[in-house]
This record gives structure tokens, C-alpha cells and sequence, in this order.
């Protein structure tokens, strides 16, 4: 997210740059500008290898997403971690009945007058 709000505020400051000058520098400036930070190579390689795919995904731009991210999303981990934040989350909800019964249990306790000492 960070890198992707970076390469965004670039590619924003670049437009803006850009619109103070005539429409065919303009376009060769972000060209060059992409050029040499890499896009336009990483765009190409994740092209191609859609292009090469045997079987074409259903969904080619999850295709390009995950291919440009780098990595596959892990799913396995995301699962997991979905499954202990639920299982966090009752166990947090017990023990905090449980502070309110104790809580209740210790105001009882301390409103009753102290035994004499027998």
C-alpha cells in the first residue's frame, strides 16, 4: 500500500508537471518517466507471461494484480488469521463477562457490613 501510494504521488506529480508543457512532451516525459522507474519493463514481463499462460485465467486482471505484486496472496494465512481473530474476539467477550461478574461479586462483598469477630 505504501509503495502503491508512492508510485501514485509520483506518477500525480509527473501529470502535473506535464500539464504545463505541449501534449507530445508531455506524453514522452511520462514515458521516460515510467521507463526509468521500472513500470513499463514490469507492466511488459506481467503482459507477457499472461500472454504465455496455457490456460487463460477467468480473471485477468487478478492475474496482473497478483503478478505484479510479486507473490500470490496467501489465502491459507489470511484464512487462518481471519479464524483467530474470531476466536480472540469470544474469548475476549468471555472474560470480559467474566471482570463484570467479579466486579459485581466484589461490590456485593465490599457493601456488606464486616462480620464482628467471633
Amino acid at each position: 500500500v505504501i509503495l502503491y501510494r508512492a508510485f501514485h504521488n509520483k506518477i500525480f506529480l509527473a501529470a502535473a508537471r506535464m500539464s504545463q508543457q505541449k501534449p507530445e512532451s508531455k506524453k514522452e516525459e511520462f514515458r521516460r518517466y515510467l521507463e526509468g522507474a521500472g513500470v513499463l519493463d514490469a507492466l511488459t514481463k506481467v503482459l507477457v507471461g499472461l500472454y504465455e499462460e496455457p490456460e487463460k485465467p477467468q480473471d485477468p486482471l487478478e492475474f496482473l494484480k497478483v503478478h505484479l505484486h510479486g507473490c500470490p496472496p496467501d489465502t491459507v494465512d489470511a484464512e487462518a488469521l481471519r479464524k483467530e481473530v474470531q476466536q480472540l474476539q469470544t474469548r475476549n467477550q468471555e472474560l470480559e463477562e467474566q471482570v463484570s461478574q467479579l466486579q459485581a461479586a466484589l461490590a456485593k462483598y465490599e457493601s456488606e457490613p464486616p462480620e464482628s469477630g467471633k
